[in-house]
């Protein structure tokens, strides 16, 4: 979550949550603003152990030459959380395929799953996919789901800031 591990975001300083309550909320209101489900079982505990995933999690998306450190890094992430595909019991009775024990806590689960995620997309040859914005003042990252991998910002406000910064720049050159 872009939310818990950056300082900058669209070109402005943000201050990441600080205390685990806010930590909390900010990861309900990104589950919320995403469509998913909140997760009532949620602790403040909890949401101090997602930032600090969040930070270990980070340099996956600056692969570039280092992707063996990164990958290696990544490896060591899903042994810690104990990452292992396994099928669990759902309520309406059909198996669900996940990435973690089926008695992982909260934290575990979720890294794990997030965690195997990014390691299938290493592993599939689509690490380009996974990108940080490329505008000036924006530490955001994101996975680039379009056909021909050539996104480069997080978001439209971050495109439209440095597709201006661009345009000035060329026309400081041209009167200069």
């Amino acid at each position: 979550m872009n939310e818990l591990a950056i300082s900058r975001a669209r070109g402005r300083d943000v201050v990441p949550p600080a205390t685990g309550q806010d930590r909390r909320e900010a990861i309900q209101q990104a589950l919320a603003t995403a469509g998913l489900p909140t997760s009532q079982s949620l602790t403040d505990s909890d949401a101090d152990r997602l930032a600090v995933v969040a930070l270990q999690l980070r340099p996956v998306f600056d692969l570039g030459e280092r992707i063996q450190s990164r990958a290696e890094g990544l490896n060591q992430l899903l042994v810690r959380h104990a990452a292992v595909p396994n099928l669990h019991g759902h309520p309406d009775g059909q198996p669900v395929l996940a990435f973690h024990r089926a008695d992982a806590d909260l934290v575990d689960a979720w890294t794990s799953d997030a965690g195997t995620a990014l390691a299938m997309v290493i592993g599939v040859g689509q690490a380009a996919r996974l990108r940080s914005c490329e505008a000036g003042g924006c530490e955001s990252v994101f996975f680039d789901t379009t056909r021909n991998a050539s996104r480069r910002f997080c978001g439209l406000s971050c495109q439209n800031r440095a597709k201006a910064s661009a345009y000035r720049a060329r026309r400081a050159a041209e009167t200069g």
